[in-house]
C-alpha cells in the first residue's frame, strides 16, 4: 500500500505541530529497499530534512542497506565516491560499501575504502573483515584472504569467526585442495570456532566436487554428535550434488528423507532438480515434480517457471512452452526475452500461425518482448508472404 503509505508521508511533511523521528523514515527506506525500488528509497532519502528532521548516518546506513538489496552496486558507488559529503560514518557504512564492492568483482576498490577508514580511526569489525575474505575467495585471491586472516589477529585482535573459516573452505574446496580444507576444519575446532551447517554445508559440496559422496554420510554423523542439526542448507548441498552427478534417483531419496526427518524442503530444493532434470532434458520427469510441488506444499516461484520455460524452448516442445507461458504471466512472472524469441522462432519454423498469434498477444500485453521478437515476425511473414505490407502494419500496430 505504497501510495496510502506517501499520502501519509505528505500530510506529515507539512504538519508543524511536531517532526517525525528519523527512525520512522529509516523505516520508509528499509520498505522501498524490501520492495526493490531503489529511486523511492533515494527520494526517501534525500526528502528526510523537508520533514523537519536531522539526517544522520543512521537514514544512509538504511539507504546503503536497501541499495545492497536491490544490487544497484553503482549507486553505492556514487555514495562512496562522494562519501565525505554526507558527515561522519561509522564502521556498518563502510561494512556495507565494501561488501558491495566485492559483490561487483571490484575487490580492490573494497581495498581502498578499508584503507580509507583506518586512516580516519575508524575500528574494524568482525563484518569488515568477514566481507574482504569473502570477496578475496570469491575472486580466487586465496593468498590474499589467508594473509588477512593472521593480519586480522596480529593487528588489530579480531578473531576469524565462523564467517571466514566459511569462505576459506569454501575458496579452497573449489580449487579442489582438501588439505587445506581439512586444515582449516581442524582449525576451527581446535580454536573453539563452533562449526555451523554452512560450514558443514560448504564440506558437503566440496566432497562431491572432488568425488569423495562417500564422505558426506560421515559429515552429517559429525554434524549430529556436535549437536548441529541439519537443516534445508543442508540437505539442499546434497541435492546439488547428486544432480550435479546427474544421480536424480538419490536426489529425490534426499526430498523423502528431509520429509522423515521433519525438515521442509523449500522452493530451492525442486529447483534444484528441475534444472538439473530441464538440463539432462528429462523434461516430462521435471513438469511432474513441477505438478507435483503443490501436493508437497510447495509453491513454484519464478526461477521454477523460467527454468521449465527455458528447457521447454531448448528442446522445441513448443505446445507445453506455450502453457508454461501463459500460466506464469498470468502468476505476474516474466520470462526471458532470449527464450520468449526461440519459442516464436519455431512457431514461425512450424508455420503455426495460430499459435503464433496467441503468444504474441499475450507477449505483448504484458510487453514480453524486445525488437528481435518482431524481427523475427516480420522476417517469416514477408517471406511467406502471408500478409501484404500494409496488413502486416495493420496486425503489429494492433499487438
Amino acid at each position: 500500500m505504497f501510495p496510502e503509505m506517501e499520502q501519509i508521508l505528505d500530510q506529515m511533511k507539512h504538519e508543524h505541530r511536531f517532526a517525525p523521528k528519523e527512525i520512522v523514515l529509516c523505516n520508509v527506506i528499509a520498505y522501498y529497499g524490501r520492495a526493490r525500488l531503489p529511486e523511492s528509497a533515494l527520494r526517501m532519502f534525500d526528502e528526510i530534512p523537508s520533514f523537519r528532521c536531522e539526517r544522520t548516518v543512521r537514514s544512509l546506513n538504511c539507504l546503503l542497506n536497501a541499495l545492497l538489496n536491490c544490487k544497484q552496486f553503482e549507486k553505492i558507488r556514487e555514495i562512496y565516491a562522494n562519501v565525505d559529503r554526507y558527515g561522519v560514518l561509522d564502521v556498518c557504512s563502510y561494512n556495507m560499501m565494501i561488501n558491495a564492492c566485492c559483490l561487483s568483482g571490484c575487490v580492490s576498490d573494497g581495498w581502498s575504502l578499508f584503507e580509507k577508514m583506518l586512516r580516519k580511526g575508524i575500528q574494524p569489525n568482525a563484518v569488515t573483515f568477514g566481507t574482504l575474505v569473502s570477496g578475496f575467495c570469491a575472486n580466487s585471491m586465496l593468498d590474499e584472504a589467508l594473509m588477512l586472516k593472521k593480519e586480522m589477529v596480529k593487528w588489530f585482535n579480531v578473531k576469524p569467526d565462523v564467517c571466514v573459516y566459511n569462505s576459506l573452505i569454501k575458496g579452497f574446496g573449489k580449487g579442489n585442495n582438501l588439505g587445506m580444507v581439512y586444515k582449516l576444519r581442524d582449525e576451527m575446532l581446535k580454536t573453539g570456532v563452533r562449526l555451523n551447517s554452512n560450514v558443514y554445508s560448504t564440506l558437503i559440496s566440496v566432497f562431491f566436487r572432488v568425488g569423495r559422496k562417500e564422505k558426506v554420510s560421515r559429515v552429517l554423523e559429525k554434524m549430529r554428535e556436535n549437536g548441529c542439526k541439519p537443516d534445508v542448507v543442508t540437505y539442499n548441498a546434497i541435492i546439488t550434488g547428486f544432480c550435479n552427478g546427474k544421480d536424480f534417483e538419490s536426489a529425490f531419496g534426499v526430498l523423502n528423507e528431509m520429509k522423515e526427518k521433519g525438515c521442509k524442503a523449500d522452493v530451492l530444493s525442486y529447483n534444484i532438480i528441475v534444472s538439473g532434470l530441464c538440463k539432462e532434458g528429462k523434461l516430462n520427469e521435471a513438469l511432474d515434480l513441477f505438478e507435483d510441488m503443490p501436493k508437497r506444499e510447495c509453491a513454484s516461484d519464478v526461477v521454477t517457471y523460467r527454468t521449465l520455460f527455458d528447457g521447454l524452448c531448448d528442446a522445441v516442445k513448443l505446445k507445453e512452452a506455450l502453457l508454461i507461458l501463459n500460466e506464469m504471466l498470468f502468476k505476474g512472472f516474466a520470462p526471458r526475452i532470449a527464450s520468449v524469441n526461440k519459442l516464436v522462432d519455431g512457431l514461425c519454423l512450424e508455420g503455426n500461425m495460430k499459435l503464433l498469434e496467441l503468444v504474441l498477444r499475450s507477449i505483448a500485453k504484458e510487453n514480453v518482448s524486445d525488437i528481435n521478437t518482431w524481427r523475427i515476425v516480420i522476417t517469416t511473414l514477408c517471406k511467406d508472404r502471408v500478409l501484404n505490407s500494409l496488413q502486416l502494419v495493420d496486425a503489429l500496430i494492433m499487438l
